[in-house]
């Protein structure tokens, strides 16, 4: 006998326009914001970006949600624009935020205060849409971040009167490949009855593939990694595996190449001390800057035989501002 599933099918949904929003249109920072942060590294990262950029390599910009509710989704378009965003990569939570911000101009609900009653994430325009969008890209045979990009830029279900400040929508405008890598029940819009969970998962692994294959050009290239702890450096390593698989077949090596993450956790002198992640050495399991993933894969194991890795520890509008604004101002 299978085991029995919850029938979404009765859930009270609300209308979108019902809902509290705590950022709206006018908390998405201007193209001129001002960022007073200062980090030699950050010069450093901006220049090995110039170098990829003249090299046609990949520049890869794997991000989580705080970035975008940070304000920062301007700059992210202007750095697609200007060829400084090669591929960008992302959860659903940055797609669910950016659909509510193109469609209403606001977005990020108080989960403790609609949490006591169930109306945590029960909105009908944001799981009906996406989920409607995915189950369409589905059937185009086209991935999750695509799918979202089209709905948005071509207005599939409803006007969206703010894509000029959509990223998902900006990518497929500029031809640059947006990848969404989903779990299932980590976003409000698995809540939606809508939800096609085979449509989600062959959508989200095309998009696996999708950035595979970006990483598989990373040899010379600079990959990013902003406010992901989880996701960015786990789908990031499977990807350089498969990756360095097929190139060492092929002759080819990915090992040159810069990495960055940037993120709020306390790292100390993690590039002075020795085997910072090596589980051997005594005491390093109990460091609890071993568990984290962004050390571990993306900073330390993944560049250890030829490439260059930086951390940028700090608020996202002020650390992704300050690398923009060097890149403008720049000239490498």
């Amino acid at each position: 006998m299978p085991y029995k599933k919850l029938d979404r099918n009765h859930l009270k949904i609300l209308p979108l326009a019902e809902r509290q929003n705590k950022i709206s249109i006018k908390d998405i920072l201007p193209i001129n914001y001002q960022s007073d942060y200062k980090n030699p590294d950050i010069d450093i990262l901006a220049g090995e970006m110039f170098k990829a950029k003249s090299l046609k390599g990949q520049i890869i910009w794997m991000m989580g949600a705080h970035v975008f509710r940070q304000g920062c989704s301007r700059m992210i378009i202007d750095l697609m624009k200007r060829g400084f965003i090669t591929h960008l990569a992302a959860n659903a939570a940055v797609a669910i935020h950016d659909f509510e911000m193109a469609y209403q101009g606001a977005t990020l609900e108080d989960v403790e205060f609609y949490i006591k009653d169930g109306r945590f994430g029960n909105w009908e325009e944001t799981g009906r849409f996406i989920n409607e969008a995915v189950i369409k890209g589905y059937e185009r045979e086209i991935g999750f971040g695509e799918s979202i990009g089209l709905m948005i830029e071509e207005d599939w279900f409803s006007s969206m009167p703010f894509k000029d400040i959509s990223i998902f929508a900006s990518a497929v405008r500029l031809g640059i490949p947006i990848t969404v890598h989903k779990g299932i029940g980590y976003d409000i819009t698995d809540q939606h009855p809508s939800a096609d969970f085979a449509a989600i998962g062959k959508t989200s692994g095309d998009d696996f593939l999708i950035f595979a294959k970006s990483v598989s050009n990373l040899e010379n290239g600079v990959f990013l990694n902003l406010g992901s702890s989880v996701m960015g450096p786990e789908v990031y390593l499977k990807a350089l595996s498969i990756a360095r698989n097929l190139a060492s077949q092929e002759g080819r090596e990915i090992k040159h190449f810069t990495t960055a993450v940037f993120d709020l956790a306390p790292l100390g002198n993690w590039q002075e001390e020795d085997d910072i992640v090596n589980y051997k050495k005594p005491g390093r399991m109990s460091d609890p800057r071993y568990y984290f993933r962004p050390l571990k894969s993306i900073l330390v194991r993944t560049v250890k035989d030829g490439g260059k890795s930086y951390y940028i520890q700090g608020d996202f509008k002020d650390t992704v501002a300050a690398l923009y604004i060097k890149i403008l101002s720049s000239k490498f």
